[in-house]
């Protein structure tokens, strides 16, 4: 079994609560904007968030993967969009990162996410026959996240 450490550094175990998925099959680029989105937000506001993603009420704002995303009707988003797989696991993110809160005995109320990454991981590389004895290659990118909350 790998062993994974934090990108997040100077973690405080009395003062940080961290939590992290590893390779996962979601895109790397809905998890980099999901991340950036839910990143200052306390985990009441932020769980409320990815529900809302998933019902399509509100959606992600795209920064950096946003060539050819429509503009959605939130308020001050320009290019959007809502992605439900990846808002599904950012849902049992926050639940875990909620647990883990809790066996610290910090109070859920207070706690603020100050750091979330995503990261690429490993490639699964498959292959599709073709006609003419010829193949295309079918690659699934998996990716990483971590959340790490703090108590305001």
């Amino acid at each position: 079994m790998a062993r994974y450490s934090y990108a997040f550094q100077g973690f405080d175990a009395t003062k940080h609560v961290r939590a992290s998925i590893r390779e996962k099959k979601i895109s790397h680029k809905h998890a980099r904007e999901t991340a950036k989105a839910i990143k200052g937000l306390t985990l009441e506001k932020a769980r409320d968030y990815m529900l809302s993603v998933i019902a399509k009420e509100r959606a992600i704002p795209f920064a950096r993967f946003k060539n050819q995303v429509g503009h959605r009707s939130d308020p001050g988003m320009m290019s959007g969009r809502y992605p439900e797989k990846t808002a599904g696991e950012f849902l049992k993110l926050l639940d875990n990162l909620e647990s883990n809160a809790e066996y610290k005995g910090m109070d859920m109320d207070r706690l603020k996410i100050i750091n979330a990454t995503s990261h690429k991981g490993v490639a699964i590389k498959r292959f599709i026959p073709r006609a003419q004895g010829r193949a295309t290659d079918k690659n699934d990118i998996l990716t990483h996240v971590e959340l790490v909350a703090q108590e305001f």
